[in-house]
């Protein structure tokens, strides 16, 4: 038997390096507080960035979490909208773009798929989102995403697309994974204003409701990674990846590197996975990371850095 391959479970790919850039430059990360020598990438984002990181690290594969959000689209399209529409014009042209965010969601999967068909390299997980959707459509779109176009996975973030995860109308979709034997990437984490749609308690009622879906919470937990273990304790099919908090370890509001180990430690080892958030932090950095934090045994970190991602995606 070959050696466990190394698996990123939380990748971005941007469609530009002038849009991954952007996306960087706008981004606030504030929940661990003061870290001044945080090791942020010099990467941009776009697929060759992230095909460039992959060659340079010892990642064998990376899961890129597509995420189409209704209320950034339209929040972005509305702004383009000309100055001069009077009341009733600019209504009646915020309505055409809210009919067109269903067809924007499908493109966007369709062309995460096609970029993971292109490069094997990568594992499509594509996005759903309560407000492009309705259920049956919804439905449809994933059974056809995972059994056509070869996705292997549903990317979620509450906060960022506006609701609840106990939501009724999300339903079809955790019944359509259950179904379709995939699992779901969620951010999780403190919001800095608003519902706290993310916080690893936030997802008990979806554990609850559905006991065969497999959640993984992106960050441990983030800024919130206090509630990781309770989570972890309660749900057998909650799993974690560990992006980006792996690079605040330290900080003022996160973990220390022992504190970081005892942590995967009470969540359990079987059910922590890599992750590197790239573009913000590097693939190989992250891989280093964990091979670097005391406690863990080597068949722990074999597991977090691929074992537990590869019975999870079934790959």
């Amino acid at each position: 038997m070959g050696a466990t391959p190394i698996i990123d479970m939380h990748m971005h790919i941007y469609p530009s390096r002038e849009y991954g850039l952007s996306r960087k430059s706008t981004y606030q990360v504030w929940e661990y507080g003061e870290k001044p020598d945080t090791p942020f990438s010099r990467y941009s984002g776009d697929v060759e960035d992230a095909l460039d990181a992959i060659r340079r690290s010892p990642v064998d594969r990376a899961v890129v979490v597509n995420l189409f959000a209704v209320s950034i689209a339209r929040a972005n399209t509305t702004a383009e909208l000309p100055s001069t529409l009077d009341q009733v014009g600019r209504q009646r042209a915020i309505a055409e773009i809210d009919a067109t965010m269903g067809d924007r969601l499908k493109q966007s999967n369709y062309a995460a798929c096609d970029l993971a068909r292109r490069h094997p390299e990568l594992i499509a997980f594509v996005s759903a989102d309560p407000w492009a959707l309705d259920r049956e459509a919804a439905q449809v779109h994933l059974r056809d995403l995972v059994t056509n176009r070869g996705a292997r996975g549903v990317k979620l973030h509450p906060v960022l697309q506006q609701f609840d995860v106990s939501d009724p109308r999300m339903f079809s979709i955790y019944e359509t994974c259950v179904g379709l034997d995939i699992p779901i990437v969620a951010h999780s984490g403190p919001s800095r204003s608003g519902p706290q749609f993310a916080e690893p308690r936030a997802f008990a009622g979806m554990l609850r409701a559905f006991p065969r879906l497999r959640v993984v919470l992106a960050h441990l937990g983030g800024g919130a990674w206090r509630q990781a273990a309770e989570i972890a304790r309660g749900f057998p099919n909650a799993y974690f990846d560990c992006c980006e908090i792996l690079a605040w370890i330290g900080a003022s509001n996160a973990p220390d590197e022992t504190q970081f180990a005892q942590l995967i430690q009470a969540v359990g080892a079987d059910r922590v996975m890599l992750g590197s958030d790239f573009p913000w932090y590097d693939l190989d950095y992250s891989v280093e990371r964990i091979r670097s934090l005391p406690l863990l045994s080597q068949e722990e970190k074999t597991a977090i850095l691929g074992g537990n991602a590869v019975r999870l995606l079934r790959v």
